[in-house]
């Protein structure tokens, strides 16, 4: 019997945490999984303590705003933990706040599993030794991540990334074309705003001025929105309808209906690497708040922002930083990934790269096997 607590404050940290919840099951049937997560780990057989989706705020400043709710979540989830004694705390991202829990987690004997470490190699690199110190195991999702936590002294290993396993089409590009009503000799272009409010409300409204402009160039162009869970379709409808533009809202396949783009205007994060296995480039934004940028100016030193970029070390994709972003640069850019240019081509063949990068599949079964292997050997270690 195995008792194990989750901690995943993010959409993709759901995705990741449903996929965990699944495998850990295939292996093991005698076991019980709880903690703080989404709809997706729910649905995986998770019995959620609070809901993520209550809870997402990303950027320095936004957080500080909202440290007495994320305090009182801590708290909630500490009783929980004192009273459900798990053999296992997995957190899976959503570093500022599951470190928190993690050092609580210490104070009770508890073994922290980490899977997707706090990022100590784009910024606060010193923060790798204190991750090591209170985690009992590592799982990175980047081979680049390795160096700077096996410096700090911690067990890490990199068994592939997840998304090898999840980033598929499931029907054919012609078959999705005709289930989305495109036509593929036209030009087709996906607007990924995001899936939290804060990026929506800082990217939605940029993406809407460079589809006008876009529209105005190529008015055959076709525009295309995903609608992540959690987020209020109305708003995108309202939103879309002030700046007279037409774009289909989906609410499922999201992987196909890439399949079926020419390109992508994306926020920066993990879409952007699912678009990129899916060959689909996309145009790259990163806006934060004022007060976040100027801190994170002073700590984060890398060359790109975006994990395709980072994952092969070479600008790829494009990319439009802070007050870069508007409606003009982004259509400005957008002429070099039509389907017609040579530019768009060498794009789609340098994705390639990314791909060769992540690793083999069976990334959530490998990781299941180790957050056993955690519990286990905490089990032998009080017997003995």
């Amino acid at each position: 019997m195995y008792k194990i607590m989750f901690s995943a404050g993010e959409t993709s940290g759901d995705m990741h945490g449903a996929n965990l919840a699944k495998a850990l099951k295939n292996i093991c049937s005698d076991i019980e999984m709880f903690g703080f997560g989404g709809p997706q780990m729910e649905q995986a057989g998770v019995k959620l303590c609070k809901n993520m989706l209550d809870y997402s705020v990303m950027g320095f400043w936004e957080v500080l705003i909202n440290l007495r709710k994320m305090f009182k979540l801590k708290d909630a989830l500490v009783a929980e933990m004192k009273k459900q004694k798990p053999d296992i705390l997995v957190l899976i991202d959503y570093p500022d706040f599951n470190w928190r829990l993690a050092k609580e987690a210490k104070k009770m004997n508890i073994p922290v599993f980490s899977y997707i470490p706090p990022s100590a190699w784009a910024w606060r690199k010193g923060r790798a030794k204190d991750v090591a110190k209170i985690a009992d195991k590592i799982v990175a999702i980047f081979p680049f991540e390795l160096d700077v936590y096996k410096k700090a002294g911690a067990d890490i290993s990199f068994v592939g990334n997840p998304l090898m396993d999840n980033v598929k089409a499931s029907m054919s590009r012609e078959m999705a074309a005709e289930f989305f009503g495109i036509n593929l000799k036209e030009d087709n272009i996906l607007l990924l705003p995001g899936s939290r409010k804060q990026e929506i409300a800082n990217l939605l409204e940029p993406m809407l001025q460079a589809a006008q402009l876009i529209k105005k160039e190529r008015p055959e162009v076709k525009f295309f929105l995903p609608v992540a869970t959690g987020i209020d379709k109305k708003y995108l409808e309202e939103k879309i309808n002030e700046y007279g533009l037409t774009v289909k809202l989906c609410e499922i396949k999201t992987y196909d209906l890439m399949n079926c783009c020419d390109f992508a205007i994306a926020t920066s994060g993990t879409v952007t690497l699912e678009a990129a296995l899916m060959g689909l480039p996309s145009i790259v934004l990163y806006k934060m708040s004022a007060i976040t940028y100027r801190i994170a100016k002073i700590f984060v030193k890398i060359k790109y922002f975006s994990l395709p970029n980072i994952l092969v070390d070479k600008q790829i994709l494009p990319e439009l930083l802070q007050d870069e972003v508007n409606g003009e640069n982004i259509a400005r850019l957008a002429r070099d990934l039509y389907k017609d240019t040579k530019s768009a081509k060498k794009v789609k063949e340098e994705l390639l790269m990314v791909k060769e990068k992540l690793g083999s599949p069976g990334v959530a079964d490998k990781t299941a096997e180790l957050i056993l292997q955690t519990a286990d050997r905490f089990k032998n270690e009080i017997k003995g």
